[in-house]
């Protein structure tokens, strides 16, 4: 028997849903401001978004940024967030945070893990000692955090396990940890607790757990347990399941995507909110994000291109000087990017803005009830044949009404 509903610290006000897909948009009112949906949220690991100030990442418009529940755990610990009055003060950032709950971590990072029923055991990456995270655990860390938005702790296996028992049992799992975090969470009046669906690509799997999970009644919803390396149209199926079973009236998280064109065909499919680390982290390779595809500008093609990184891109990177911006050419960052962290910085920037404008312009289409011609423009612009379109897009927008194909 599901326990009784935790009261909620968010309001969800839709404003509008596309008359062909299942896109939405909407706000979302959390304790430290809006944030307009459908939202990309900036990954923050440690507290700090690599290469920006709090002040910087204000700026490019963000307003709900992720922080990382394990790391903020090991250092600076949990008694120094206590002390100081959590994450919001430590980092010096006014606006939304959601914290995941460390269990991807215990997976991703560490082969040394073990999972049982009490929780994740691993050895510690500083010394090596047993560690135990437990759903408890994970929610009194989220609780001295102070982040706007707690995830559940849940059993994270890859999607592209061939062990059904095993992806059965981190499902049930994952909604017996939801109860004792549920009864863990000491602040439900000010921190929202977002469940997460698991059951890999089984879509009977996924069906059972979207049912367990919605019969909480969490104030949000995430779908986990992708972005693993598993197949694209595999993906969409699920993502696309998933969201015909949640409530109309709650935040829609899939969890770990940030590549644009997943971005726009999720939306597409119905969902609200997305988290990536790949915006920043290609940026540290010299990779800038642009309308029409990425450009690795440390190659020397660039030397002399005296271009804005993006031509039209209003990031403070790409305006001009007499615009406000800092007029930074392809050629700058091709001469800095190599040796220098600058480079690493200003492309940071540009790919942030990127990617929160990008949402900004989905969010205007479905509004203004434009999002089918939106999609065609954006893989119009993405590819310069429609034969070389990505057919898991094709075939995902196409099950939502969209053909890409068509003029």
């Amino acid at each position: 028997m599901a326990p009784v509903p935790m009261p909620s610290a968010l309001s969800f006000e839709l404003l509008g849903k596309c008359s062909v897909t299942k896109a939405r948009a909407a706000t979302l009112q959390l304790p430290h401001g809006p944030v307009p949906l459908p939202i990309f949220m900036p990954v923050a690991t440690q507290a700090s978004l690599k290469g920006l100030t709090p002040e910087q990442l204000e700026d490019a418009g963000c307003r709900l940024c992720l922080n990382n529940t394990y790391h903020l755990g090991l250092k600076p610990g949990q008694a120094t967030l206590d002390a100081i009055g959590g994450a919001h003060k430590f980092q010096s950032w006014p606006h939304n945070i959601l914290t995941d709950s460390g269990g991807f971590q215990m997976v991703s990072l560490l082969k040394l893990a073990q999972v049982t029923e009490e929780g994740v055991r691993f050895l510690s990456p500083h010394d090596g000692s047993p560690m135990l995270l437990t759903p408890e655990h994970s929610i009194s860390l989220q609780n001295s955090i102070g982040s706007d938005i707690i995830m559940q702790l849940d059993d994270v296996i890859t999607t592209t396990s061939p062990d059904l028992a095993r992806m059965t049992e981190a499902m049930e799992r994952s909604v017996r940890w939801l109860d004792r975090c549920i009864q863990a969470h000491k602040y439900p009046e000010r921190q929202n607790l977002f469940c997460i669906i698991q059951g890999g690509l089984d879509l009977d799997l996924r069906r059972k757990c979207t049912a367990e999970m919605v019969a909480r009644d969490t104030p949000g919803i995430a779908i986990g347990g992708l972005s693993g390396g598993e197949a694209k149209d595999a993906y969409c199926k699920v993502v696309d399941t998933c969201t015909g079973l949640l409530p109309e009236k709650k935040p829609r998280y899939v969890m770990g995507i940030g590549y644009p064109e997943d971005l726009v065909v999720s939306v597409a499919l119905g969902a609200d909110m997305f988290d990536c680390v790949w915006p920043t982290r290609t940026a540290r390779f010299g990779n800038a994000i642009t309308a029409r595809g990425v450009l690795n500008l440390r190659n020397a093609v660039y030397s002399e291109d005296f271009g804005p990184i993006e031509e039209g891109c209003r990031c403070v990177c790409c305006r001009s000087q007499e615009d406000g911006g800092l007029g930074i050419t392809r050629a700058y960052i091709y001469h800095v990017t190599a040796k220098e962290t600058t480079g690493a910085h200003l492309l940071t920037m540009h790919n942030v803005q990127y990617q929160l404008n990008l949402m900004r312009l989905v969010r205007e289409a479905i509004i203004e009830d434009r999002y089918p011609a939106f999609l065609k423009e954006f893989f119009g612009k993405l590819y310069d044949d429609k034969s070389k379109y990505p057919e898991w897009a094709v075939d995902a927008l196409r099950g939502v009404g969209v053909d890409l194909l068509s003029d």
